[in-house]
């Protein structure tokens, strides 16, 4: 009842925004070319957080700024080979320690102050080295960062303390959109209100109701779309109204009564009934770390690596997307996806064998008790963890990987929480020792960005914020992560990524579940929409068709 009474509120408001196209006096009267105007309402499951850039990938946050921000260079997201965009040509030094940008001409923030080379060389020296005072931390796609030089008014070079072979196709994710100068001058806690982030995009923020709905508008004198794509100029959409619908429900209801055009995040068994209905399902892929349960080895009970072996061939991966799933999330076969480079099939070393779970158990000491749970000097083992709310089922995923751990004698509690004290204890291995991560991006780095202590660290090597447990530390890991990010012969570095998802997988500190895509819907009368090299849609040739 409450479903259906969400329904009707969000139909009433929908239809005090709707918007009809109205065809450009240049359209071909082709039912199949593209029109100008209208509005597109576009649901999204959950309020976006931090809008500063590097915070971009929360999926929520980038799709907001892929509408209103620029990147230097645009990712392919078929070849993944990256091209110009605001930088018309580039130079590389033989060792990857310089990087020279020859920007376009005429390119301005909407707030029209220029995007020259002293607001990209502005760009990267926050975003790579971050800035204490306004408390903006430093981007994860950056690496060895040094500093920057302003050459001339459309020339900016940068340089590295080490070989940064990441950096060409880390100026092309969301991460590194460009803002103007007066957005970099906020502090950090401002940047989660949408109409203070000053972009050079197609669209434009034009009013916020925060945690609700977002207004975006098109920039009429927008003229420097990459050059690699079809259409050119302005976006044709008059008007994104993106709405905060966090009912599964809902927004299928109003994208199927015909009063939204796309909405983000529709639940694998809600395909069928979307598609039954003539609406299209996307599933465009992530390109990165899998969706995963990883460990947290300073928890004294997954610090043995025979009980995170054990975990790892108690889960049965199979089940879990055959039950939960569809074909748009394939069955993990190792951390990253098959679809990104330097991927190595483990499916061997992933293999499901509860018998060999519980062997690993007993030889670790951990014995069954008398309530069917393991323990093992007086304590039993019982281990926590938070749902994920923005990974597709993540509560009814580990909720199914509990009943399999429960098979081999382990406890897995899952935990909702509120938000504040999620955060917290997900940064505490004393009290949290399993937690659900994934993230996307096209580039080998993506494997550090996970991993390596001062970016993700999701390990949460050096204890986190615990006061209590701080002994873990992997230098080996480290040292390969760090061979990644400086690494210019690619089949070398390619044999480093290799190298790193054999070992955490033998280490057992991580357990691939499924190669997570972003799922999305829309109406048979929204056309253009396109994704970037993971993900994220692009709403600047989208347009209407009449319905």
């Amino acid at each position: 009842m409450a479903a259906a009474t969400a329904v009707v509120a969000l139909m009433a408001l929908l239809a005090a925004c709707s918007k009809a196209p109205e065809p450009a006096a240049s359209a071909s009267a082709d039912a199949s070319a593209p029109v100008a105007g209208g509005t597109l309402v576009y649901l999204e499951q959950q309020a976006h957080t931090n809008l500063y850039p590097p915070a971009g990938g929360f999926y929520p946050n980038g799709g907001i700024l892929n509408q209103i921000t620029d990147k230097l260079t645009y990712q392919d997201p078929k070849t993944l080979k990256v091209e110009p965009w605001i930088a018309e040509s580039w130079t590389v030094n033989a060792d990857a320690t310089e990087y020279t940008f020859k920007l376009r001409e005429g390119v301005s923030f909407s707030d029209g102050t220029p995007l020259d080379a002293t607001a990209v060389a502005k760009n990267y020296d926050t975003f790579g080295r971050g800035n204490k005072e306004l408390k903006l931390p430093v981007s994860e796609v950056i690496n060895n960062y040094d500093r920057s030089e302003v050459v001339d008014a459309r020339t900016v070079r940068f340089y590295f303390k080490k070989p940064s072979p990441g950096f060409l196709q880390g100026t092309s994710v969301i991460g590194s959109g460009l803002v103007s100068l007066a957005t970099l001058a906020r502090p950090f806690d401002e940047l989660g209100d949408a109409t203070k982030i000053i972009g050079s995009g197609p669209f434009v923020v034009a009013s916020e109701t925060v945690g609700k709905e977002l207004l975006l508008t098109a920039r009429k004198d927008y003229q420097w779309g990459p050059a690699t794509l079809p259409h050119q100029g302005r976006a044709l959409l008059d008007e994104i109204k993106l709405i905060v619908t966090p009912e599964d429900s809902v927004r299928i209801g109003a994208l199927v009564a015909g009063q939204a055009g796309f909405i983000r995040q529709v639940q694998a068994y809600d395909e069928k009934r979307v598609k039954d209905q003539g609406f299209a399902i996307y599933a465009p892929s992530t390109r990165g770390v899998n969706n995963s349960i990883n460990f947290r080895p300073d928890n004294p009970l997954v610090a043995d690596v025979r009980v995170r072996q054990a975990l790892l061939h108690a889960t049965n991966t199979k089940e879990i997307v055959e039950t939960l799933f569809s074909s748009n999330y394939p069955q993990a076969t190792s951390v990253l996806a098959s679809t990104a480079a330097g991927y190595v099939n483990l499916s061997a070393k992933l293999a499901y064998d509860e018998t060999k779970a519980k062997q690993l158990l007993d030889d670790a000491g951990w014995t069954v008790g008398a309530n069917g749970t393991r323990t093992k000097d007086g304590q039993e083992l019982v281990l926590r963890a938070y749902e994920a709310l923005p990974q597709p089922q993540n509560k009814e995923t580990l909720q199914l990987v509990a009943q399999q751990w429960a098979k081999v004698g382990v406890k897995l509690v899952v935990l909702t929480g509120d938000a504040g004290s999620k955060t917290v204890d997900n940064l505490d291995p004393a009290k949290t020792a399993v937690f659900p991560t994934m993230v996307g991006r096209a580039d080998p780095d993506v494997i550090k960005s996970q991993y390596y202590p001062t970016n993700r660290n999701v390990l949460l090597q050096k204890g986190g914020v615990s006061d209590k447990v701080k002994s873990f530390e992997d230098g080996k890991l480290n040292g390969l992560l760090e061979g990644i990010a400086a690494e210019i012969d690619t089949p070398k570095r390619l044999a480093l990524v290799g190298e790193v998802q054999n070992y955490v997988i033998d280490q057992a500190y991580v357990i691939p579940i499924f190669e997570e895509p972003q799922a999305f819907a829309g109406a048979p009368w929204v056309k253009g929409v396109s994704y970037e090299a993971v993900g994220r849609p692009s709403f600047y040739a989208t347009w209407l068709a009449k319905h």
